[in-house]
């Protein structure tokens, strides 16, 4: 595999052993190759993880051999990298990294990581998000340019209620869009916004959006996936590499590029040269900070006005006040019809 070898990242050395394994065998990409991209775009990538508890998708032998998630922080991992103590819905609790130098992202490199996934809160308060992550999944019967057609209406509702998002691609189909918040509000409320806002898209794009959570009423429609922000659900952060055979990466754009650039155009041999001749598009997020509360009270409309409450929570949470039947709508009991 080679000897290994040492990278410079932010001041700190890190070592990086079996430094050719192969991770992306359909284009020959390379364990260093992986190490050398996050090293390229460092800054990026901090800048979307810095100070948040953050789940690792490890690879260890690429992306054709096993892969698991590590929500704990790994035993090896330096006293410099700092961590958060942090509560899952089962109740049960784990302290995970939380990034706060460049190095950090190269070191998770080297123990096979290829896809970050940082928690919306910061480790100063892990109970209060700063970002309400939006998700546009395309669902069978659409494509990215569906989700980004979508993508440009949700600009147009968020500025409608005082907000402003940052775009991604995915680094598959789909685009994600992140609006950096106040850290005032639970997660709970977090994910009612995001449901009001998915409701309103399907009220401007009937036949295009979908918030429905069961599979088999979505149709060919984009889903927005507002459970992403449940807490525990997280988002591959910007600038994550994603396992597929091509090594694409989840990219930020400016809204200009949304529907123009496409997923396939960034990917581990791309996006170090747009870095350095752009930088990070998305540097000036952490300059802002919106409020929900005009999401929150079209939360609170939708439900005086027209009867719309909570949705279903994913199958693995407790059952949460309110929350509606989370059967299967083609599987739940049809009422006796009554007797004549």
């Amino acid at each position: 595999m080679g000897d290994a070898v040492e990278l410079e990242v932010g001041g700190r050395t890190v070592r990086l052993s079996s430094p050719d394994k192969v991770f992306f065998p359909e284009r020959g990409y390379t364990k260093l190759d992986v190490a050398r991209y996050y090293q390229a775009v460092a800054p990026g990538i901090l800048r979307a993880l810095r100070e948040r508890p953050t789940t690792l998708q490890r690879y260890p032998d690429g992306i054709e051999g096993e892969w698991f998630y590590q929500k704990r922080a790994p035993k090896s991992m330096p006293d410099w990298i700092p961590t958060a103590h942090i509560t899952f819905p089962s109740g049960r609790s784990a302290d995970e990294m939380c990034p706060t130098e460049e190095a950090a992202v190269v070191w998770a490199a080297q123990y096979g990581t290829l896809v970050f996934h940082p928690w919306p809160v910061r480790r100063t308060d892990v109970e209060h998000p700063d970002e309400l992550r939006i998700d546009l999944d395309p669902q069978p019967g659409t494509d990215y340019d569906d989700a980004a057609r979508a993508a440009r209406e949700l600009r147009a509702v968020l500025d409608e209620y005082g907000l402003r998002g940052w775009p991604k691609t995915s680094g598959g189909r789909g685009l994600h869009v992140f609006v950096p918040i106040e850290p005032r509000w639970t997660f709970t409320q977090v994910r009612r916004a995001a449901i009001a806002v998915g409701r309103e898209m399907e009220r401007r794009m009937p036949e295009r959006v979908t918030i429905k959570w069961w599979k088999e009423e979505r149709g060919e429609r984009i889903f927005i996936d507002y459970n992403q922000t449940a807490r525990d659900r997280t988002i591959a952060s910007a600038y994550s590499v994603r396992p597929r055979p091509h090594a694409p990466v989840s990219a930020p754009l400016r809204w200009d590029e949304v529907g123009v650039a496409h997923p396939e155009d960034f990917d581990i041999t791309t996006m170090p040269a747009r870095f350095a001749e752009l930088g990070d598009v998305h540097a000036d997020m952490d300059d802002h900070a919106f409020s929900l509360e005009s999401l929150l009270e079209l939360a609170r409309r939708d439900e005086h006005d027209h009867g719309l409450g909570d949705l279903p929570y994913p199958p693995e949470y407790p059952k949460m006040p309110g929350e509606p039947s989370r059967v299967q709508p083609s599987r739940a009991r049809k009422p006796k019809p009554s007797a004549s």
